[in-house]
């Protein structure tokens, strides 16, 4: 061990002569030499350094001459065999803990998606945050024992050797162990790529190829098993993570590493239990924080023709949706969600990140259990796309069908009389969608307000009895107590009109893959139907020409223009695919046709200002053949 003035701000790797290999790396005042020959790896090291100072002391060691500077600012460790720094990449609010007691400093700002889950940890510690049922085993976990669990499958990933920026394929479904994964390889700083059981193996073998992938945590031993094949022979796994099943029900001969999902979270355990201080790890890794802008994901989108294409999500794209959602969903601690959507899908994955910011209890359901669950958990939101409030409604439409004539004729009077009440009381509370950009007189504004508020006067005792009568066994059976959110494609109106009218708050919203998703969606105390609402926060909206590219005034047809802190990065290894949508401006091509809303001050439009109307989309962005037309709702007759 020798001294030297040096101050150490790199890492210098090269050859200390045409046979002999050496490697210096230089940290926290720190040189480690590892090389078979120390004396030539210190020759270069003091041959290729810019001192500062011009003292150096020519000595001998193991008969090899060297330079060694006289003061003694750090030390020089030779090794006999390659010693290597590694990168250890954190979520830092979430790994702050560790990092706390070792005196290093750290921000309740969250740089990475994980970052939350210490948020929602500290406030809602012993809250239930999820349950999962229809798994086996059941699972139900508060929120403190979500964050251990996420620390632990991320430290049992960093055990079996996941580095960052390695992309770990999540080809699983919607249950708490796929949040817990999908979480866990975010905070090791690898990159998930995410895709349902369903697709085909050919679909899933391109993902898997394209991204790059390194390892597999799959579903269950059945995709497996019909997967196995084909990734055998074509592409390279370090190992694979089971999530529900038992090792022994796969068909693998043991070529690959299997792990099941305790065993990481085991490994993980042990490790954080028998982790160094932060000091002592600084001389085995070098540790860096997630950054806002590194890949958290790939998502490839369906792809109406061609190969799916890789979707780039930043954690600061899906730490946008997690701070500004809140205008949509006003959730409250204790709130109930219940959630069947594709997890994969950025749509639901959003929500889901989101929600549980807020305290709330997730109870994850299937297609097959989702007229029970909504009984029996009475959820008060949920979160899915227009084909299930399509199957609510015709559920509740063959149940009116197949009553008595007399309680026939009583519902479907009482919610003709409840959707003539909705119309007139839209035009007097000024949220009656036009694209007229001519605004009416004060006077006819005026006559136009008096006369629906005198209308809805008269019908709205008859609505309240049919609330009373109706619509309160409709609410016992669909729960949903307050909105139901709706994405991911177009919302039927007649449909719309029809919760309107009995009392069940639907907000429609707009976004696509490539936009994290949100980008404009209805608001709880402006529901503007017909519409998907305004812009969220910090999002842009233009209509352009398709031709010519002019932006058109409000009220005109054009291409949809979308930018804001949710666009995504790009898409994966395709930069001309995205600089076909994606401008040098930020301006994302939704492909998508419509209009905004014109601003009047006066009239039965006054509040419909700057919503976002769609007329026609290029693809459909969720395509469900789940058998939802088989689920049918009894409504309570007593």
């Amino acid at each position: 061990m020798f001294g030297a003035v040096v101050n150490p701000i790199s890492t210098v790797s090269s050859s200390a002569s045409a046979n002999q290999m050496a490697t210096i790396s230089v940290r926290n005042n720190l040189v480690l030499v590892s090389s078979s020959q120390c004396g030539h790896a210190l020759q270069f090291l003091f041959s290729n350094y810019k001192f500062r100072t011009r003292q150096v002391f020519l000595g001998t060691w193991n008969g090899r001459r060297g330079g060694f500077p006289l003061n003694r600012g750090f030390r020089v460790f030779c090794q006999s065999k390659t010693e290597e720094m590694q990168i250890r990449r954190y979520s830092p609010f979430l790994e702050s803990a560790f990092l706390d007691r070792n005196g290093a400093f750290v921000s309740g700002e969250w740089h990475a998606v994980p970052d939350i889950w210490r948020s929602s940890a500290e406030r809602y510690g012993d809250r239930i945050a999820l349950t999962d049922p229809y798994h086996d085993p059941p699972s139900s976990m508060t929120y403190k024992q979500l964050e251990e669990e996420i620390l632990d499958f991320a430290e049992g990933l960093r055990v079996v050797g996941v580095k960052p920026e390695e992309k770990i394929a999540l080809f699983a479904d919607n249950s708490c162990r796929w949040l817990v994964a999908d979480q866990g390889i975010m905070a090791t700083g690898a990159i998930n790529v995410v895709r349902g059981s369903r697709s085909s193996v050919e679909e899933l073998l391109q993902i898997y190829d394209h991204s790059e992938s390194v390892a597999l945590a799959v579903d269950s031993p059945e995709l497996f098993n019909r997967i196995a094949e084909a990734f055998s022979s074509k592409v390279v796994m370090k190992f694979v993570i089971l999530l529900w099943g038992d090792k022994s029900s796969l068909a693998s001969e043991g070529k690959i590493p299997v792990f099941n999902y305790r065993e990481i979270l085991d490994l993980g355990r042990e490790s954080r239990k028998s982790a160094p201080d932060f000091n002592d790890a600084r001389q085995q890794y070098v540790h860096e924080a997630i950054n806002s802008d590194d890949i958290a994901t790939l998502v490839y989108t369906s792809g109406t023709t061609g190969n799916p294409k890789g979707v780039m999500l930043t954690h600061r794209n899906l730490l946008h949706q997690i701070k500004n959602l809140w205008d949509v969903v006003p959730a409250e601690v204790g709130d109930r969600f219940l959630s069947m959507l594709p997890p994969w899908h950025a749509y639901e994955r959003a929500c889901e990140y989101f929600i549980f910011t807020y305290g709330i209890e997730q109870v994850y359901t299937t297609v097959r259990n989702l007229k029970d669950d909504l009984r029996h958990y009475q959820p008060n939101y949920i979160i899915s796309v227009p084909l299930v409030y399509e199957t609510l409604y015709s559920g509740i439409q063959k149940q009116i069908s197949t009553s008595s004539a007399a309680r026939k004729f009583i519902a479907l009077t009482f919610i003709r009389i409840s959707l003539a009440y909705m119309e007139f009381k839209r035009i007097y509370e000024g949220t009656y969608l036009t694209r007229n950009q001519k605004q009416p007189s004060y006077l006819a504004s005026v006559y136009d307000w008096l006369w629906a508020r005198i209308v809805a006067a008269i019908l709205w005792p008859l609505h309240m009895l049919g609330k009373k009568l109706v619509y309160s066994k409709i609410h016992s059976a669909i729960g949903i107590s307050k909105a139901g959110i709706s994405g991911g494609g177009s919302l039927p109106p007649h449909v719309d009109k029809f919760f309107e009218a009995i009392g069940v708050k639907v907000q429609n919203g707009y976004g696509l893959t490539e936009t994290s998703p949100v980008i404009a969606a209805r608001r709880p105390n402006c529901n503007v139907l017909g519409s998907v609402g305004p812009p969220i926060r910090h999002t842009e909206f233009k209509v352009v020409e398709s031709e010519t590219g002019e932006v058109l005034l409000p009220g005109s047809t054009g291409i949809v223009k979308v930018r804001g802190p949710q666009v995504m990065k790009g898409y994966y290894k395709n930069p001309g695919a995205t600089e076909q949508v994606l401008d040098e401006d930020g301006w994302l091509n939704t492909g998508d046709i419509g209009w905004i809303a014109p601003h009047h001050s006066t009239g039965r439009s006054r509040r419909c200002g700057g919503v976002v109307v769609l007329e026609g989309r290029a693809k459909d962005t969720i395509v469900l053949s789940t058998g939802l037309q088989g689920v049918h709702f009894k409504l309570d007759q007593s």
